[in-house]
């Protein structure tokens, strides 16, 4: 009997909406259109008008105040976040009747950073599931990049049903040293929109095995947990391992150390009518072996258009650095601390070697104090007993001061020292 594999419905099972954030963000998201997303599907936001005029989203939003004069945020999130609270009306709006939000965004500036957490608790509070897709800084961008991403990501967290970060800093190990600036932000672009194209096809595609939504908001929504994501395609006879060598190999699994580490996996592959069963389990039998003890979601759906072709998307959850009994620093840092704390250590080495106490009968031991006492009696008596003196000095004159008056208070005059007034000795 013949496997007809059933038709993919063109009417998609949910409605998402993905907005791009900021500069980085909206770079981002036409990526993600000229990939084949929908440009309807998009909406594109920044207080920069020169940016969003450059887009390629459908629906454009200029979030903006008269305070802000048009010049932007000036790297202040504050200022981004006042704004988008003016027009909270106005994001309420474009989040209406939409199933899932998708906030792309590169944080460590000022828009993307204020406007995130006000979108996501607004997408929420209109019945939306939030997930953040965000880029951390380099770090030749700053220790204030930093900082300011890391606070942003942290209010998205509270704001947002789920957060999957990219580290720039882990697509270093991909490039070398002839790379131009402008190809390694559009390599980290790249790793980002994958993410996000990997998701969107996990939910917009019906599938043989299908990864319910309320599946994904529960692996995403624990505040406790860190997710982490990576996305691999291949194509051609050996597609299965060759996508299983590039997974592994991804830079933001650590050479798969991220999956024995995870608590759950959600894998997803998207494959032709020409998907065979022998690869399915290839791969899914080496992403088990990579995580035995974590509970596994799996997922499979067909597309003509990947014919001789599989992409395999993974979204692990891992517990945070407090969680796993891990410092949340780095070594350098808890090496400061501990010097805060415990104060200056020493670093002369101590002996090896403790030479045993010499064994003396009572009576030497006698001889041996009254000789000390007698030392140390002798060496009193012999030192010359010292007098608080005060060196002939004549004041020649008082500057600005001579003509003032001096300062009598019960007969004594404050402008002397008040060691010489009453005779301290200093010694």
């Amino acid at each position: 009997m013949e496997f007809i594999a059933p038709p993919v419905t063109s009417k998609p099972p949910v409605s998402i909406k993905v907005f791009g954030l900021g500069k980085g963000g909206i770079a981002v998201t036409d990526l993600l259109i000229a990939g084949g997303m929908p440009p309807t599907a998009v909406v594109a936001l920044d207080l920069d008008d020169v940016v969003l005029a450059g887009s390629q989203a459908a629906v454009k939003i200029q979030v903006a105040t008269p305070l802000l004069r048009g010049l932007g945020s000036g790297g202040d999130p504050d200022r981004a976040k006042a704004a988008a609270e003016e027009q909270v009306d106005k994001l309420k709006a474009l989040c209406q009747e939409v199933e899932v939000v998708f906030l792309v965004a590169g944080l460590g500036g000022g828009t993307a950073t204020g406007i995130g957490p006000i979108l996501a608790r607004t997408a929420r509070e209109s019945g939306a599931l939030v997930l953040g897709f965000v880029t951390i800084p380099f770090d030749c961008e700053g220790s204030r990049r930093r900082r300011l991403a890391q606070a942003g990501i942290e209010e998205l967290r509270e704001a947002a049903d789920g957060v999957i970060c990219l580290p720039n800093q882990k697509a270093v190990g991909l490039i070398d040293e002839n790379t131009s600036l402008l190809e390694t932000f559009r390599l980290t672009n790249e790793m980002l929109a994958d993410g996000v194209r990997g998701v969107w096809r996990l939910l917009m595609h019906k599938g043989l095995i299908e990864i319910h939504l309320s599946e994904l908001c529960a692996l995403l929504r624990d505040q406790h947990m860190e997710s982490a994501f990576a996305v691999a395609e291949s194509a051609g006879a050996t597609r299965s391992r060759d996508v299983l060598e590039k997974l592994l190999a991804h830079p933001l699994l650590d050479n798969g150390r991220v999956l024995e580490e995870s608590h759950t996996v959600l894998a997803s592959l998207m494959g032709g009518p020409d998907l065979t069963m022998a690869e399915v389990n290839r791969v899914m039998e080496a992403i088990n072996q990579r995580c035995p003890g974590s509970q596994l979601i799996m997922g499979a759906a067909l597309d003509e258009s990947f014919r001789e072709r599989l992409a395999v998307t993974l979204i692990a959850s891992i517990p945070s650095a407090q969680e796993r009994g891990r410092p949340a620093h780095s070594s350098g840092e808890t090496e400061r601390l501990d010097r805060q704390l415990l104060g200056p250590t020493t670093t002369r080495p101590q002996s090896r070697f403790v030479l045993p106490a010499p064994t003396l009968s009572p009576e030497k031991m006698a001889q041996l104090l009254a000789h000390q006492s007698g030392s140390a009696a002798r060496a009193r008596r012999g030192m010359p007993k010292l007098r608080q003196g005060q060196l002939p000095l004549e004041i020649v004159t008082k500057g600005r001061f001579d003509k003032s008056e001096p300062t009598i208070h019960k007969g004594e005059d404050l402008d002397v020292p008040t060691y010489i007034r009453r005779g301290v000795a200093l010694n």
